[in-house]
């Protein structure tokens, strides 16, 4: 179980294994807000299609809190918070990463027909966006 956390400490991408009920019929996995996440679901998009070769994301969030879950096939997650270099691979439905604000994150290395489900903590803000790499480093120095 995962709690929100009130303090100023910097948040730490964390692997967070979802509960996962198995099944004759066929396996069932759930996530649920301030359960298995730390924070208030606002989004769910997904990623799907990837040409083989071709990287997501490549950018920060200022506010967004996110999981990200491999529901079918497999991919890379790689994140830096401006010093160290995190790599999750992410290949069965029962688990995700979850992805704090201010850590940049590139999603590589799609498997044929994956499928990435991404769970966010706000809606859709074009200005929460940090495009910019060398501007993200600036701004973790703060």
């Amino acid at each position: 179980m995962l709690n929100e956390r009130t303090t100023n400490v910097a948040l730490k991408p964390l692997l967070i294994k979802l509960p996962k009920f198995l099944d004759q019929r066929g396996n069932l996995s759930f996530v649920e807000e301030q359960e298995h996440v730390p924070f208030k679901i606002k989004r769910v998009y997904w990623i799907y299609d990837v040409p083989g070769g071709q990287l997501r994301g490549g950018h920060a969030f200022k506010k967004t809190q996110e999981l990200i879950i491999a529901l079918s096939g497999s991919f890379d997650v790689v994140l830096n918070d401006g010093e160290k270099e995190y790599k999750y691979s992410l290949n069965r439905s029962y688990s995700g990463v979850f992805v704090p604000q201010m850590m940049w994150r590139s999603l590589e290395n799609f498997s044929t027909n994956s499928l990435a489900v991404i769970i966010a903590s706000t809606n859709y803000e074009v200005d929460d966006y940090i495009r910019d790499f060398k501007v993200f480093k600036k701004l973790t120095l703060c």
